[in-house]
């Protein structure tokens, strides 16, 4: 079952997050690996700023959790998260899926350029790779992140067909 986070579920999201980010260990670049990945204060911090978290529950526990962010003109999707025994049972797919209906416009989508695992997910799913010059752009308009993770990340992006005026 898909659905909202709420407050009660950050300390599950931060053990989430944390347990799957595991993967980047030894992938990223060293100086950008942190334990852990992303500290409580910083997941809190991503709500504040309009992250809307959505889980996947099974047996009544999150095993994935993914965010969206409306910023400006586009929508980001941000932090997705599944569990590391949990991993290749579609629940990555079913969340993205999940988000996708919910969004209508441009969609963009930021990764490590080293996580090929996370770049061929997205493209699965309808999603392409912009161009260097495109991705450091989208990157220092849409993102807050330092000039490092910008150098050593990519940006993919999938174009939802806009919301009806209601004027046919």
């Amino acid at each position: 079952m898909i659905r909202s986070c709420t407050a009660s579920d950050v300390p599950e999201m931060f053990a989430i997050v944390n347990d799957a980010a595991q993967a980047y260990k030894g992938v990223i670049p060293s100086d950008r690996w942190h334990e852990p990945y992303m500290p409580l204060a910083e997941l809190r911090e991503q709500i504040n700023q309009g992250v809307e978290f959505w889980g996947y529950e099974e047996n009544h526990r999150l095993v994935g959790v993914m965010g969206m962010q409306s910023v400006r003109d586009v929508s980001l999707i941000r932090h997705a998260y599944v569990k590391t025994a949990m991993r290749q049972h579609g629940i990555g797919g079913k969340l993205l899926d999940y988000l996708l209906t919910r969004i209508k416009g441009r969609i963009l989508v930021g990764t490590w350029q080293a996580a090929n695992w996370a770049v061929r997910f997205y493209e699965k799913h309808g999603f392409q790779l912009v161009s260097e010059a495109e991705k450091d752009r989208l990157l220092r308009t849409y993102w807050r992140i330092p000039q490092r993770q910008i150098e050593t990340s990519v940006v993919l992006i999938c174009d939802r067909p806009p919301a009806s005026s209601g004027k046919e």
